[in-house]
């Protein structure tokens, strides 16, 4: 009886990891990290972001100060995020999507993919500042 409960223990946990979705992944807070003495602007922030959404296929758009909104589409899937920052710091925030299975908190894994992407692809932008 103990191997059997393992057994069926170890496919439960083999099934979940099969699964396409996730909790949606938000970047919160992100520092923009700059060598010692030097500043930026938010406009110097504002056009890094969007050079890095751009090269990845997001279509960046500002939405006033501070606040840019993102959206990319890729086959029937679509997703929309709103990006905010200052001089210190960056958010990126699921805000809708289409055939992405998102439902209560979740989503297919791809989305997660790609805002994992834009944030390392934002970071990198930051560092030519």
């Amino acid at each position: 009886m103990k191997t059997i409960g393992i057994l069926l223990a170890a496919a439960t946990l083999f099934l979940a990891g099969c699964g396409t979705t996730q909790p949606i992944h938000n970047v919160q807070n992100s520092p923009i990290i700059l060598p010692p003495g030097k500043t930026v602007n938010m406009q110097q922030v504002t056009t890094a972001i969007m050079r890095a959404g751009t090269r990845l296929g997001w279509q960046m758009q500002p939405e006033g100060p501070g606040r840019l909104s993102g959206r990319i589409a890729l086959r029937s899937h679509t997703a929309v995020i709103d990006v905010e920052h200052d001089t210190k710091q960056y958010s990126i925030k699921y805000r809708d999507s289409t055939n992405l299975d998102a439902r209560d908190g979740m989503i297919h894994r791809n989305y997660n993919g790609w805002i994992q992407n834009l944030d390392k692809n934002i970071r990198a932008e930051l560092t030519l500042l």
